[in-house]
């Protein structure tokens, strides 16, 4: 059984020239970088969800895991 950090990490997609390699949110042209910056701009994660319904809320948390696993140079692109 895949552990829910796995799960939450399947949620990202690095497709080549999909938003120049960057990683997605589920092959949509939602990067983990847009989700970012909406958070720092002070949104709540409802606000996020209500404002762009193609995101749902383990989104937020796979982009927040997966930016945290980046910075610590954890994650490995497969």
């Amino acid at each position: 059984m895949k552990s829910q950090e796995n799960l939450l990490l399947e949620r990202i997609t690095i497709i080549p020239g999909l938003m120049g390699g960057k990683p997605t949110i589920r092959g949509n042209r939602f990067t983990v970088i847009d989700i970012l910056e909406l958070l720092s701009s002070g949104m709540t994660n409802e606000e996020i969800l209500e404002e762009h319904p193609i995101l749902e809320s383990d989104d937020i948390k796979a982009a927040l895991l997966f930016s945290a696993k980046q910075i610590r140079d954890e994650y490995i692109y497969e």
